[in-house]
Order: C-alpha cells, then sequence, then structure tokens
C-alpha cells in the first residue's frame, strides 16, 4: 500500500485525505474528529490518550481506506 495512514499523521491530516476513516473513529469512540487538537495531535498521541492499541487502530484506518478504493 504505497498510499498509507501513518501514526504521525494528525487527525485532521487523516480526515482531510480519507474522510472515510470518520466513522473509525466514532466507532471507537474517537470523537477527536472534532476537537481542536485534532489539528496538531498525531494519531498515537490520541490513541495514547485513550488508552487504545494505536497498531489496531491503524490496522483499521488502513483498511476502511483500502475498502474505499476497491
Amino acid at each position: 500500500m504505497a498510499d498509507k495512514i501513518t501514526k504521525d499523521m494528525t487527525f485532521q491530516q487523516v480526515l482531510q485525505k480519507y474522510p472515510e476513516t470518520a466513522r473509525v473513529f466514532l466507532e471507537r469512540g474517537m470523537h477527536c474528529i472534532g476537537c481542536m487538537a485534532a489539528s496538531f495531535e498525531s494519531i498515537e498521541q490520541g490513541a495514547t490518550a485513550h488508552g487504545m492499541d494505536v497498531d489496531e487502530l491503524m490496522k483499521d484506518l488502513n483498511k476502511a481506506v483500502e475498502e474505499k478504493k476497491e
């Protein structure tokens, strides 16, 4: 996958490029999409703050992008 979401991307970067990922964030209770920190907080920082496994979140986010391409 050449175009992949990475842990160091901000929520805003991810949501602007891949709006289909909003569902993943919301399903996990991460309402970061409307948070002021979304413009500067990385996915890894947000996942850690919410006590989530960042690697599992990354799999789900990238899966959502792949499914959209199909």
